[in-house]
């Protein structure tokens, strides 16, 4: 759930697209390029880090990227394509189509990179698939599922335990942004990993592609956290429906913004027998990305006096926003602010930039009009603990020690306190985690690609432990 209002330079501020192209070259050069790259853009303005992950299927190459310092994981690519040695890939965005053209080299791929008036150049070295991705015989059934909300038609994969059941079941929700249903972030599928582990312990779990991704239709920015509950209550209905799932045993399992949508799920429906909270934040959207962007700053070494900056900015933002001014005089305060941080780069950053009122002008569309989003504007003000209040269901909620997302210390205590009612709740804070529950250094977002793809150790044990221990067989 990163989602900051930053004065960058240069940063490839993205937006998904469905799109795929036929790889012309099936066979491929140096072993092809299925798998995962990663390592950064070099702009005028400094180095902006990704990943990028090729996989065929039928014949088709298709790939994402993951740009972890921004919050925008998993956005699928266009006209995708390797050819004699050369790699080709887009990205459509809101500042315009960012085009990455290179060759490969035994284990690198280097080339050029444009982004409407930026250029520069791009370098990744490949790196070993992750590990929810190795091809190997699993000892539980995969089967492909479909379920509607509305006129929103969603599709996933169930997962279902080996044995005689009927067994316990979950229902998986993905946090902010389009997701697909294995969650894949900065190269780690945590979704994918997640719903291994459990299936192996006896529970069925359904995990479901976001609206817009995949073979889902509708969009994430057009919807709000209240639409995302009613896609998950019927996620929870087609899971109830299996003959080898027990509806009396079934719940939800959320992770960051998921862990809002899973409550206010709960909250409606008595379908819900447990939930799941994974990193969930628990105070209005505002408040969270007050303290959000603070210390995700703070960690990349943001001068003090431009986060105060940032805060007040956003501060006066969301109030006009939430009042229903006009948001030009914004418009005009953030370009000037660009056009300062412009003025400081060296004197050959500045020459890479041609077209200066071309490149603010975008800059300034891609920040004030993602808050204009009908998403963005029911996750400022939706206060989380409305969910949390009327969830009578026993609660279990994980945070991370080191999650600069969703600060421990700022949203527990609303938590313990909308939930002090309910008999049955438990909390634990797995110290060296940041926000995906990996073991973390400083659980900054620009080191999650850096780390080991897997959980700290207990996590899934934790969470398998505590459902089989009050819904299992």
């Amino acid at each position: 759930m990163v989602l900051r209002m930053l004065v960058a330079a240069g940063c490839v501020l993205a937006s998904p697209a469905l799109a795929q192209e036929p790889d012309p070259d099936p066979a491929g050069r140096s072993g092809g390029v299925e798998g995962r790259w990663a390592g950064s853009v070099v702009l005028p303005t400094g180095e902006l880090p990704f990943s990028v992950s090729f996989e065929r299927a039928d014949g088709v190459l298709s790939a994402t990227m993951d740009i972890p310092v921004q919050g925008a994981l998993g956005l699928p690519l266009t006209a995708v394509s390797y050819e004699d040695g050369r790699v080709h890939f887009e990205l459509e965005a809101s500042i315009g189509l960012a085009v990455w053209d290179g060759a490969l080299t035994g284990d690198a791929i280097e080339g050029e990179f444009t982004q409407g008036v930026m250029t520069g150049t791009f370098s990744v070295s490949r790196e070993d698939p992750p590990e929810a991705e190795a091809e190997e015989p699993v000892p539980y059934r995969a089967e492909e599922v479909s379920f509607e909300n509305g006129d929103v038609h969603l599709e996933g994969t169930l997962t279902v335990p080996e044995g005689t059941g009927p067994f316990p079941g979950v229902v998986l929700i993905t946090g902010s942004g389009p997701q697909d249903r294995d969650e894949v972030v900065a190269g780690f599928a945590v979704f994918r990993l997640l719903s291994d582990h459990l299936t192996r312990q006896g529970i069925a779990v359904l995990r479901y592609d976001d609206r817009g991704v995949g073979g889902s239709t509708g969009s994430v920015s057009g919807s709000t956290s209240s639409d995302f509950a009613g896609d998950a209550l019927a996620g929870l209905a087609r899971l109830s429906e299996h003959p080898d799932v027990d509806p009396a045993r079934v719940g939800l399992v959320g992770h960051s913004e998921g862990a809002i949508v899973a409550p206010l799920a709960a909250s409606r429906s008595e379908a819900v027998r447990f939930a799941v909270l994974l990193a969930g934040s628990t105070v209005p959207g505002t408040e969270i990305l007050y303290e959000q962007s603070a210390a995700i700053q703070r960690a990349s070494g943001v001068p003090d006096d431009r986060i105060e900056w940032n805060t007040d900015f956003q501060r006066r933002l969301f109030a006009a926003l939430e009042a229903g001014e006009d948001l030009e005089a914004y418009r005009e305060e953030l370009g000037a602010a660009i056009r300062e941080g412009i003025e400081t780069l060296p004197e050959a950053q500045r020459a890479a930039i041609s077209d200066v009122d071309s490149y603010v002008q975008t800059q300034i569309d891609a920040q004030i009009d993602r808050v204009e989003t009908p998403w963005f504007r029911y996750f400022l003000t939706y206060d989380p603990t409305e969910g949390l209040r009327g969830t009578r269901v026993p609660v279990l909620a994980l945070f991370g020690g080191l999650d600069l997302q969703v600060l421990v210390d700022q949203n527990r205590p609303p938590l313990e306190e909308a939930l002090a009612g309910n008999p049955d709740v438990t909390v634990e804070v797995l110290p060296r985690a940041n926000h995906l529950f990996q073991a973390a250094t400083t659980g900054s977002p620009a080191e999650y690609a850096t780390l080991e793809h897997d959980f700290v150790d207990g996590f899934l044990e934790t969470i398998a432990d505590w459902i089989l221990a009050r819904f299992g067989s």
